[in-house]
């Protein structure tokens, strides 16, 4: 990587600097690999730190650089295919891209979740906490909020919390034969919680995708799934159903 001049260039410098980091990436890093510090890099490129950290920020955003605990900043590898489908049989995932789930409590859920469940404010839910996995690697955070009126036979099961009960109350509501569903995305930051589920610094970018399933004519559930803004990428069908591909890999909608 070479020094380069940036004086006479007349877009945002941070934004010229992330072009020619971003070309140095392809040719001089492998994945994986640790990038100089901003001292090495600044001096380097003869730019200001604080105009480096706005040209790695963009290239974290972009997914072209992690950073990673105790570590650094990293170049990030190829984007992660991981496939989020509105079929039934996805509430519990496949064998290759599943869900795990971490644990689960009853208590009330955020005022907007609320909302969207129809139920009184001081209604309590079963919330499921799961992780999703691909290739080895978590790419999601999910919080699953659950009526118990969509799982009327879970009092009836004897799993009284953590990952037991977890499954049983994601196995009750694969019952129910679902109607349809609604769903949004956006991109936020990642909460404490979820960045270290996810191997993320809090604050990092990420996907936030909201789902409501329907059933019987109301809301059955609803699903608060935070992706990696750097590993996955969101792409949509014609049947608007949701992918989310690695560049260059053929996407269709599930």
């Amino acid at each position: 990587m070479g020094t380069t001049q940036l004086e006479s260039v007349q877009e945002p410098k941070y934004w010229h600097l992330k072009t020619v980091l971003s070309e140095a990436l392809d040719s001089d890093f492998a994945v994986g690999e640790i990038l100089p510090n901003e001292r090495e890099l600044a001096a380097r490129f003869g730019v200001a730190r604080a105009t480096l950290r706005q040209a790695l920020e963009q290239l974290e955003l972009e997914g072209r650089l992690q950073r990673r605990r105790g570590v650094g900043t990293t170049v990030a590898p190829p984007r992660v295919g991981v496939a989020v489908s509105t079929a039934q049989h996805d509430w519990t995932g496949g064998a290759d891209e599943a869900w795990q789930p971490i644990g689960c409590t009853t208590a009330t859920a955020p005022a907007p979740v609320l909302a969207m469940l129809d139920v009184e404010s001081d209604e309590p839910v079963h919330i499921v906490r799961r992780i999703r996995v691909t290739q080895g690697q978590p790419v999601a955070a999910e919080l699953l909020y659950v009526p118990s009126a969509s799982v009327p036979e879970l009092s009836a099961i004897e799993t009284s919390s953590g990952a037991a009960r977890a499954r049983s109350v994601v196995r009750e509501l694969h019952r129910l034969g679902l109607d349809g569903q609604d769903r949004s995305v956006e991109l936020g930051s990642a909460r404490a919680d979820d960045a270290k589920e996810l191997d993320r610094l809090p604050g990092a970018p990420v996907l936030v995708v909201t789902t409501r399933y329907l059933a019987a004519g109301g809301t059955a559930a609803v699903s608060v799934a935070t992706y990696r803004a750097d590993t996955c990428r969101l792409t949509f069908g014609d049947s608007g159903d949701l992918e989310i591909s690695h560049p260059g890999q053929e996407r269709h909608a599930s």
